[in-house]
């Protein structure tokens, strides 16, 4: 059977791959902080006995897109933005310290500082525990301050200030649990220069038009491949047919 065969079968393959990645983008268009991942295509020449006649394709993820998304006023003292660029550090699930722009922040019954999905956030020696109190601020910095109970209003305590840190775009990575993580493995240093707004929320930076208009040519594309894989084989069937009748 021609190799046209499998050339457009791994077409196929690698189309539904770019889809799964614009459908992930499209499912997270109201996640707070989501980073959208970018797909594309790839020429692959496939050599080995006689000429490189015949070229794959190949589906990768080249890397994410850092633009900020829309900023919305929420009013709740526990909702931070990041300004500009940097991020958050909080803890995976994995134990290993991660970076995020989600800042709808919690606190849990045992005192501790988590994102909306329940990430511990770092402070400056560690996940931060926040005591019972009357009220809770953070300031631009990230330094968070408490009103013990039963203090007066003006009885703020600096209690630990948020991490916030700045990596190179170019040594960072999205994995598989959303986080970004330094490519050498190591953990951002605190950077000073990173404000957040308080009482705001950062959105997904996902284009939901252009995602749905995304889906639609990889849909034709696909099915394109699929047509191609049907001729491929009437073709093939045509030859064989033809061969009995010279037979």
């Amino acid at each position: 059977m021609d190799r046209s065969l499998f050339i457009a079968m791994n077409a196929a393959q690698q189309t539904m791959q770019a889809q799964a990645t614009n459908a992930n983008n499209l499912a997270n268009i109201n996640t707070t902080g989501f980073r959208a991942d970018f797909e594309q295509f790839r020429s692959m020449p496939v050599f080995g006995e006689g000429l490189p006649t015949r070229v794959y394709s190949m589906t990768e993820r080249p890397g994410t897109d850092y633009q900020q998304g829309s900023v919305q006023s929420t009013g709740r003292e526990l909702d931070i933005s990041v300004q500009g660029e940097g991020f958050i550090a909080v803890m995976g699930k994995d134990g290993r310290e991660g970076y995020t722009r989600a800042g709808d922040l919690q606190i849990t019954e045992t005192g501790q500082l988590v994102t909306g999905t329940g990430l511990a956030v770092m402070g400056e020696g560690g996940p931060i525990a926040i005591p019972p109190a009357e009220k809770v601020e953070i300031g631009s910095d990230g330094t968070i301050s408490i009103r013990p109970i039963g203090e007066a209003a003006n009885a703020l305590a600096v209690l630990d200030r948020i991490k916030l840190v700045k990596p190179d775009l170019q040594q960072v990575f999205k994995d598989s649990d959303g986080l970004l993580r330094m490519r050498d493995g190591g953990d951002a240093p605190l950077d000073a220069t990173v404000t957040v707004s308080s009482g705001t929320l950062e959105g997904s930076n996902v284009n939901a038009v252009g995602a749905l208009v995304k889906m639609i040519e990889l849909q034709r594309q696909y099915e394109m491949q699929v047509k191609m894989m049907k001729t491929t084989q009437e073709n093939s069937a045509a030859s064989a047919r033809l061969m009995q009748m010279n037979g």
